[in-house]
């Protein structure tokens, strides 16, 4: 994989900027579990902060990928680090309020910085080059995001789970880490802002398949590529969210903190996934191992949810090495050949990412009424549909319509 020199430096500080939202959300599985204990909230109102993350998603990421269509990619990646920082430092005052919703409404501004810097990096990189290879390009990058994600739990649970930061109502160390997040955050703001990057138009980089004269959802591979993004950022959220709940229940005598070091080892995996991933898809096409890796993690599924303890937990633990390539490589194969319409559609399928605010719900529900590994039966569904995409859904057909796209137009 070659890339141009002129984008050699632009793809590190981008790539960059994959870690710093990689440790947000590797933060956030295990504030799951905290708060449960420190301020006494069910299972189920504990997904409210998975809710919160990837409801901004949804929210935002359309007016930030029209402001980014306007002002370009390198000040969509500023409002988004500004908008970063805000939502960590609101962290403390809701820390001295012990306030549950506070925290709520801080994870909302902290996500709506994500979802810009996601909205700008995810396309910056697949256009930073040939649309050849474009897909391995973005996993490369989005390595750095796991990452950042196996550091966030090993972190929080030395800071979260000590034995003098695990009374309930203590949360001082969910003040401190997030302080030092923002002022970091702060800090590659004024080195965003002191390095020039292209601006990259993206009508000049298309391959020679391009449909570019076709309606954004005229895209067969982008709107079916909205739904699969749905699913898997679902079935992701999902059996994170749920991780150290399922460890700690199932049996196998896990406590907290061992059910924190083993998400970390998970998300090594994760992050050990994507590299191995990218080395693959120079020898299988990236649909292909999209799909094989999809009906393994339906597989695998099965395993969690019949609950045999160490068995299990390892089957959970093996999800994430093949969950690993999922996101980009569904984003990659979404913007295909999109030419002028990538940016904004770029935009719906950031969107997409609502599917990890609203199934944990479900999870939840099910982990209440039923059991934890019952609920494991919602990611289950959820690979079936990314492995369909890898299978048929990601095919561009010229001058076919689906379904969904006929509504679309009729509208």
């Amino acid at each position: 994989m070659r890339v141009n020199k002129q984008y050699f430096l632009p793809l590190i500080l981008v790539t960059s900027l994959f870690f710093l939202w990689g440790f947000a959300y590797g933060l956030l599985d295990v504030l799951n579990k905290h708060f449960q204990e420190t301020l006494n909230i069910t299972k189920t109102r504990s997904t409210l902060l998975q809710g919160a993350y990837f409801g901004a998603y949804f929210l935002v990421a359309l007016p930030a990928g029209l402001f980014m269509n306007r002002y370009g990619y390198k000040k969509g990646i500023i409002l988004g680090l500004l908008l970063y920082a805000t939502g960590a430092f609101l962290f403390y005052p809701a820390a001295e309020q012990l306030s549950f919703n506070f925290f709520l409404v801080a994870l909302f501004v902290l996500a709506s910085g994500l979802a810009c810097l996601e909205t700008a990096a995810n396309p910056y990189v697949t256009v930073l080059g040939s649309p050849d290879t474009s897909t391995s390009r973005l996993n490369l990058s989005q390595c750095f995001n796991g990452v950042g994600s196996f550091l966030g739990p090993i972190i929080a649970a030395y800071l979260f789970f000590g034995a003098k930061n695990s009374a309930p109502g203590n949360l001082d160390s969910v003040k401190v880490i997030y302080i030092i997040i923002g002022v970091v955050v702060l800090v590659i703001t004024g080195f965003f802002l002191r390095t020039p990057l292209p601006e990259i138009k993206e009508s000049d980089i298309v391959s020679s398949k391009s449909f570019d004269t076709k309606p954004m959802f005229s895209h067969s591979n982008f709107t079916f590529g909205i739904i699969a993004q749905f699913f898997y950022v679902a079935a992701q959220v999902g059996v994170a969210a749920f991780f150290i709940n399922y460890c700690t229940d199932s049996g196998a005598g896990i406590q907290n903190a061992k059910a924190s070091a083993l998400l970390s080892v998970a998300l090594i995996l994760f992050t050990i996934g994507r590299f191995i991933g990218t080395a693959f898809m120079r020898m299988i096409a990236p649909n292909k191992l999209l799909t094989v890796y999809a009906l393994v993690n339906v597989i695998l599924c099965m395993v969690v949810i019949l609950n045999k303890q160490w068995i299990s937990v390892y089957a959970l633990l093996a999800i994430f090495f093949f969950e690993s390539i999922m996101f980009p490589t569904i984003f990659a194969l979404g913007l295909k050949d999109l030419g002028h319409h990538t940016k904004k559609a770029s935009s719906f399928i950031i969107m997409s990412i609502v599917g990890g605010a609203l199934m944990p719900v479900a999870m939840g529900l099910l982990a209440d009424s039923y059991s934890t590994s019952v609920s494991y039966t919602i990611p289950l569904f959820c690979f079936l549909i990314v492995a369909w995409y890898g299978w048929k859904g990601y095919r561009v057909k010229d001058g076919e319509h689906s379904p969904l796209i006929k509504v679309e137009l009729r509208h």
